[in-house]
């Protein structure tokens, strides 16, 4: 493997491990501020805060991957 693809690899993986901790937190706290909420609505009683996260962390996963694919493109460009 060449020093460039490796290089695309570590960014491919760092900004999807980065994307899914981010995804996964603000799910996870936004399931935890509508449980709390002076009003509780019925769409908060049956979520379930775990799928919650885990849709977080996937959507996160996904905008990672593609940042870093956007921005490798646009370096490739710019050579």
């Amino acid at each position: 493997m060449d020093r460039k693809t490796k290089r695309l690899l570590l960014l491919i993986v760092s900004c999807s491990v980065t994307g899914v901790v981010l995804g996964g937190t603000s799910s996870w706290a936004e399931s935890t501020i509508c449980l709390r909420a002076d009003t509780v609505t019925s769409d908060c009683l049956t979520q379930n805060p775990i799928n919650k996260t885990i849709e977080g962390m996937s959507t996160g996963l996904l905008a990672g991957a593609g940042a870093a694919f956007g921005a490798a493109w646009q370096l490739r460009r710019e050579d």
